[in-house]
């Protein structure tokens, strides 16, 4: 059997698995709307200046928790779950097996990816029947499910890298989140980077993928002119992916921690 048969069979494998644990598939989908909801209650009644045009804050919020839901489902969930599998000894069991290590892990971010455009899709659907969000069509189509592609892959890619870095399963959480969460502060996603924000964080926000994620996808989801699509942010982002999946490749364990 082909490699890439085996990466298939795997991503099969994967998938009933995510779907036989019901709560966790449940929240997986629902947490990000649940965020969109509240955001969009609290803070979604006006508008917001970018870029000298004003937008609904309501649907910005719906492109800001598309980002959310990606990032959350490849890197999040995909660090904390191979955590948990590692000091389980899942992982050296399936080292063990016939299954080669880099189809095992080239299936989980394949499903990831598949899990994160879902995600972006209910998203956009939610938005789009409550919050009167514009769907992309024609070329912001395509960029937008470019971004969707690079972006979870990278996220994915960055996911595995940063294991090596949680000492034991039940620290996976708190190392994961505190890894994340300032970024995802400081880059837009749930409060929009305006012309009157500290420069600080623009400067800061811009040397890490979160920020290029979040620009990335709002210009290829609404396009002008309020936001500006550039290939070069998809870039950045691929290249934070390439060296996520250089650091995995190195130093990535597959025997439980002690």
């Amino acid at each position: 059997m082909s490699e890439l048969a085996l990466v298939l069979r795997q991503v099969r494998y994967t998938n009933k698995a995510f779907w036989r644990n019901p709560a966790a598939a449940f929240f997986t989908f629902v947490f990000p709307l649940m965020f969109l909801v509240i955001f969009t209650t609290l803070f979604g009644s006006g508008t917001v200046t970018i870029n000298g045009q004003e937008i609904d804050q309501s649907t910005y919020y719906v492109a800001g928790m598309a980002v959310f839901a990606m990032i959350t489902a490849c890197y999040t969930n995909l660090a904390i779950a191979v955590s948990f599998q590692r000091d389980a000894g899942i992982l050296k069991r399936t080292r063990g097996t016939p299954l080669p290590g880099r189809s095992y892990l080239g299936a989980r971010v394949v499903h990831v990816v598949l899990m994160a455009m879902i995600l972006v899709a209910i998203c956009a659907l939610f938005g789009w029947a409550f919050y009167e969000a514009v769907l992309p069509s024609g070329v912001d189509l395509f960029r937008t499910v470019a971004v969707v592609v690079v972006g979870s892959a990278s996220f994915a890619a960055l996911g595995l890298a940063i294991t090596p870095a949680i000492p034991n399963a039940e620290a996976a959480p708190a190392v994961v989140n505190a890894t994340i969460l300032p970024l995802l502060f400081i880059s837009g996603i749930f409060f929009p980077i305006t012309d009157t924000a500290p420069r600080w964080i623009d400067t800061v926000s811009k040397f890490f993928p979160v920020r290029h994620l979040v620009d990335a996808f709002l210009g290829a989801f609404y396009g002008p002119p309020t936001f500006a699509f550039s290939w070069v942010d998809v870039l950045i982002i691929g290249a934070w992916g390439v060296v996520g999946l250089a650091l995995a490749i190195r130093f990535f364990s597959w025997e439980p921690r002690r």
